[in-house]
């Protein structure tokens, strides 16, 4: 019978987290524990529940080319939350508009309105002296307008444009080059590692990094060599238009820091409202990728099922490249609105097709034979001296150029960590904290 992965509510009243009270016995002496509020896992926005299971990961028996020799792997997976959808170009925009937004008081306003204090308390001597910015007054009172009766920022501004000889036409344009994230995160691979190791401290499983997050436009020339492709570039990540198609020229780094600004900012919102909730977003590694576009199904090549990327009435079901080439004959040139054709068994779209999606596992060809057969997944932080072969990341999914075989639920490539393509997008996953939730059949 059909699976039914629609989750609507989420029943959790044995699961506990949040404050502990500082009660921990009873009047007889009786160790009861901590007492924590209790909580209920909600749905992420425009995110869906993909409940836990086994799967046997890798091609399967009907790709006749590879059923000889594939490396199938029986494995299991913890339930997530994933992004319905492909990350499109304005959910990116608001990072990129917090990134210009963060600079712009920080480094040019200088003006202590955006700001507020933390209030005394908890971690007061901890917290003298510093203050951080006050978004919901920014959201109020633009930066970028200036309000009837209220004097301009236009002047304070002005360095964050293009200067002398880049300017064109006169035009005031955001200097692209600025906007970088900074940040620090835990890497508790590394962590574990360095365990025992007397000579490590904690700050050596700290990454901090800084990353230009504008993507690079300039891939729909570059990533097409004798392509009249000048209007995408000119217009594919700021006009209205594509607001809600794919997000592409995304490398794997800028990929990730997406993915910890997105944390930092739901765990903004959970500190301001004392909610013992915590979610952390990622990126999908290569076998929750894999686990998800199957939608459910054993054995089968497509997200939609197999063993055909046409339905019974000769539609396409996902924008390739068929044939030799006709790219319009699935609907879609280019990428296409990343609500497009139907989604899989999980509600999940573009699992396969319109763009091939980044994910957390570094690539090694021979990796289903170390990894764990429980949440299995390679990873490596690869360093700058590093050759090139370490900084290889799994893609999946395959894209509007790709051709059908690149679009099979096990089919993987890779793509270096520092390149942006015109075809990579990505979309994220997130914690689901607790114990997973029965499906019924």
């Amino acid at each position: 019978m059909k699976l039914y992965h629609y989750v609507i509510f989420i029943l959790a009243g044995g699961i506990l987290a949040g404050c502990g009270q500082s009660k921990l016995s009873n009047d007889r002496g009786e160790v009861v524990g901590v007492r924590q509020r209790s909580f209920r896992p909600t749905v992420p926005f425009g995110m869906v529940y993909i409940p836990s299971g086994s799967f046997l990961m890798g091609t399967v028996d009907q790709d006749i080319t590879f059923s000889q020799i594939g490396d199938d792997k029986q494995v299991t997976i913890p339930a997530f939350f994933m992004d319905e959808t492909e990350l499109s170009n304005s959910k990116y925009h608001a990072f990129v508009n917090w990134v210009r937004d963060s600079i712009a008081i920080t480094n040019y306003l200088k003006d202590n309105k955006y700001y507020y204090q933390p209030k005394a308390g908890a971690g007061a001597a901890a917290n003298r002296g510093k203050k951080y910015i006050n978004w919901d007054y920014v959201a109020k009172n633009p930066i970028w307008h200036d309000k009837k009766g209220q004097p301009g920022n236009a002047s304070k501004l002005n360095n964050m444009y293009y200067q002398g000889d880049d300017r064109v036409f006169d035009r005031n344009e955001i200097d692209v080059k600025q906007l970088k994230y900074v940040y620090a995160d835990m890497i508790l691979r590394e962590a574990a590692n360095n365990q025992f190791d007397k000579t490590k401290k904690r700050s050596d499983a700290i990454l901090r990094d800084t990353i230009p997050v504008y993507p690079d436009t300039l891939v729909w020339l570059s990533n097409f060599t004798y392509a009249a492709n000048e209007p995408m570039a000119q217009g594919y990540f700021s006009h209205a238009a594509y607001q809600d198609y794919p997000v592409v020229g995304v490398n794997w780094k800028q990929a990730r820091a997406f993915t910890i600004w997105r944390t930092r900012l739901y765990d903004a919102y959970a500190d301001s409202r004392h909610l013992s909730q915590q979610r952390t977003y990622s990126l999908p590694n290569e076998a929750q990728f894999e686990y998800a576009a199957r939608g459910g199904r054993v054995k089968t090549i497509y997200p939609w099922g197999g063993p055909y990327a046409k339905n019974a009435r000769g539609c396409l079901l996902a924008n390739f490249k068929p044939g030799r080439g006709n790219y319009s004959d699935d609907g879609g040139i280019y990428t296409v609105n990343v609500r497009s054709y139907f989604p899989n068994d999980y509600g999940l779209y573009n699992m396969a097709g319109n763009v091939a999606e980044w994910t957390s596992s570094a690539y090694d060809a021979a990796a289903s034979t170390f990894v764990s057969d429980l949440a299995p997944t390679f990873s490596y932080e690869a360093k700058k001296t590093d050759p090139n072969v370490l900084k290889r990341k799994v893609v999946r999914g395959g894209s509007f150029k790709d051709v059908a075989w690149f679009l099979q639920n096990g089919t993987r490539t890779y793509e270096f960590q520092d390149t942006a393509k015109a075809y990579i997008g990505f979309r994220c996953v997130a914690t689901f904290d607790g114990q997973s939730i029965t499906s019924r059949h």
